[in-house]
Order: C-alpha cells, then sequence, then structure tokens
C-alpha cells in the first residue's frame, strides 16, 4: 500500500474548519492572538466552557491553534500555516488563473469601465467578451483565460 503525505492532514483541517463556532474561535484568535481561555469563551457565550475546551481541542489537533503556558494562564495562538497549505494544495492549482480573471473582470465591471451599449462599433470590450456562447471560445477560455474570445484581457496580471 503507497500512502502519501502533504505534510498536514488534510481531513483533520477541513473537519476542524467544518464547524461555525470553530471558525470564529479562528476569527477571533485572528484579530487578537493569544487569548485565553476566558476571552475565547467570551466568543461563543452560547456554549459551556467545556464546549469551548473541546473546540480548541480539535483546532490544535488539526495544527490550527497553538498553545503557550505564561504562569497561570494557556494562551491560544492562530496557526495559518495549514490554511496556507490547504489553499495552496487545493485551490490555486485548479481556480488560480480562472479565478483571477474573473475577480478581475468583476473588479473592472463594477468601477464602471463599461458604458451601457459599449459592443457598438469597434473593437470588443471586456464586457462584450464576458459570456461564451460556443464550446470552441469555451475550452479556449479554459486553456488561457486572458487571451479568450480573440482579445487581450487588460486585467491580466
Amino acid at each position: 500500500m503507497v500512502t502519501y503525505s502533504w505534510g498536514i492532514d488534510d481531513d483533520g483541517v477541513f473537519r476542524a474548519l467544518a464547524d461555525a463556532g470553530r471558525r470564529r474561535l479562528l476569527d477571533a484568535l485572528f484579530e487578537a492572538d493569544g487569548r485565553t481561555l476566558g476571552e475565547l469563551c467570551a466568543v461563543l457565550p452560547v456554549i459551556t466552557r467545556f464546549g469551548v475546551m473541546k473546540h480548541l481541542g480539535v483546532l490544535e489537533g488539526a495544527g490550527l491553534v497553538v498553545t503557550h503556558r505564561s504562569g497561570r494562564n494557556k494562551l491560544h495562538y492562530l496557526n495559518p500555516v495549514p490554511i496556507q497549505e490547504i489553499q495552496e494544495r487545493w485551490i490555486t492549482k485548479y481556480a488560480r488563473p480562472t479565478v483571477a480573471a474573473m475577480v478581475g473582470l468583476r473588479r473592472h465591471l463594477e468601477n464602471g469601465a463599461c458604458p451601457e451599449n459599449s459592443h457598438q462599433g469597434g473593437e470588443p470590450t471586456p464586457c462584450d467578451s464576458a459570456f461564451v456562447s460556443t464550446a470552441e471560445p469555451a475550452e479556449q477560455a479554459r486553456r488561457d483565460p486572458y487571451e479568450a474570445g480573440g482579445w487581450t484581457c487588460p486585467l491580466k496580471p
């Protein structure tokens, strides 16, 4: 049997991120690192102290939270490395060019770069080429999203 290791336990990280309460704890640690259990209990007031401790245990097990003892206090710190590794492993390689082009196009459109009736006469604009109607341009857009439809995207990084 072959075992592949990517350096982190993907399932553990996904399991830890699947719960809204644990994500709120991570958000709180992002806002202010080095929080005590009492401070983190205030983030989830409807959950008991023991419940917050269990959530922190899951986050620690996934490597998303690290702790340090300071006297009588146990301080909790956010460790963003596993999230970055998940992003690199599962999101970046699949979506970077396409998503970057879509986000750039959306920003371009939201900034009012394409006035109404921009398609009349002249060169096609990003607004005109935003929608693909046949399989051939769609395949070309998948291969090179910045050169789709015969025009060069002005938003190319």
